[in-house]
C-alpha cells in the first residue's frame, strides 16, 4: 500500500506507535523480528539524558559511589580554629602609677617608651604619642634588687655572683648599639652592661624560652641583669619604635618604694587635676 502523493512518508517509529492499518501490522511484525534477531534499534537522543537523570536519584549505585568521596574531601578541609591571644598579666600598683604619670607629665617627650613591671616580669610598650602598643613577658636578672653593683659592667660573666645579677630600677634613655660578638642590642644602662635583646640561652639547662612562655612570672628571673624579650615582639613591635631615635625605658623597683626611685610620681594627682582643668572648652 503506497502513501498518498505529496504526503510525507511515515518513519518506522511512527508506524510502530500508530499501527492502525494493514501496512502497520506488517511493520510491527518486522520490528518484532528485528528484536528477536538481536539487532538494536536506534536510541533517541533524549535517552542518555533520561538515564543520567535516573542515576542522579537518591539510592542508586552511582550516587553512593561518588557523593561519599566528595563529602569526605570537605570534611578533610576543616577550618582551623582562631588563635586565642595570650591572657594579659594583671598590672601591679607601681606599674599603673608609672603608666599614668608618664601619660600625664609627658615625661617621654617625643620618644616612644616602655614600662617594665619587675614584680610581674612584664613590659608595656607605648608609642611617642602615648598610644598603647602591647605587652609581653620578659626575663630579668636573677638577683632581687634595684641597683647595679659598682663596676659590674667591667666584670666577666663568670665573675658576677648571683646577688649581683640585678636589673636596676629607674628611668633610662636607650639607644641601639653593638654588644660583645657584634650583636645589636638596645642599651638600657651601658655603663653597667644592661641591655634589652632577644631571648638567648647561654646554657640549655637554663630553659630561658620555656621560662618566658610559662604563665607565671615566678620563673622569669634568670639573666645576668639584661632584659630578654621574645623575638616576635622584639622584632615586630619594639625595635621599629626604638630603632631610629631610641626611647625611654622605665623600670619599676623590686624593693624600694616607687616614690623613692621616681620622686615626681608624687605629683600625679595634681597633674591629673591640671589636665582635667585644661580640657576642651577651658581657657588656658
Amino acid at each position: 500500500m503506497r502513501a498518498r502523493r505529496g504526503a510525507a512518508r511515515p518513519t518506522i517509529i511512527d508506524m510502530a506507535v500508530r499501527p492502525s492499518r494493514g501496512a502497520g501490522r506488517v511493520i510491527v511484525a518486522a520490528v518484532a523480528a528485528l528484536a528477536l534477531s538481536g539487532t538494536a534499534l536506534a536510541v533517541p537522543p533524549v535517552a542518555p539524558a533520561r538515564k543520567t537523570a535516573a542515576a542522579a536519584k537518591p539510592g542508586t549505585a552511582k550516587v553512593s559511589a561518588k557523593k561519599p568521596v566528595r563529602k569526605a574531601s570537605k570534611v578533610a578541609k576543616a577550618t582551623p580554629l582562631p588563635v586565642e591571644p595570650a591572657p594579659e598579666m594583671p598590672r601591679s600598683e607601681n606599674a599603673e602609677r608609672m603608666i599614668a604619670w608618664v601619660a600625664a607629665a609627658h615625661d617621654n617627650g617625643k620618644l616612644p617608651y616602655a614600662v617594665i613591671d619587675k614584680p610581674a616580669a612584664t613590659l608595656y610598650l607605648f608609642a611617642a604619642n602615648g598610644d598603647y602598643l602591647g605587652e609581653t613577658p620578659v626575663l630579668l636578672g636573677i638577683g632581687i634588687g634595684d641597683d647595679s653593683t659598682p663596676g659590674v659592667g667591667a666584670k666577666n660573666l663568670d665573675d658576677i655572683g648571683p646577688a649581683e645579677r640585678t636589673t636596676p630600677a629607674g628611668r633610662f634613655v636607650t639607644k641601639f648599639g653593638r654588644a660583645f660578638g657584634r650583636q645589636r642590642v638596645l642599651w638600657v644602662d651601658y655603663a653597667n652592661a644592661v641591655a634589652m635583646h632577644v631571648v638567648t640561652s647561654l646554657h640549655k639547662n637554663e630553659h630561658r624560652v620555656e621560662r618566658l612562655l610559662s604563665p607565671s612570672p615566678e620563673d622569669n628571673r634568670i639573666s645576668f641583669g639584661c632584659i630578654n624579650v621574645g623575638a616576635r615582639f622584639y622584632n615586630g613591635k619594639l625595635r621599629p619604635q626604638f630603632e631610629k631615635r631610641g626611647g625611654i625605658v622605665y623600670v619599676t623597683p623590686d624593693v624600694k618604694p616607687l616614690d623613692e626611685v621616681f620622686p615626681r610620681v608624687r605629683l600625679l594627682p595634681y597633674l591629673a587635676a591640671a589636665n582635667a582643668a585644661t580640657g576642651p572648652g577651658v581657657a588656658r
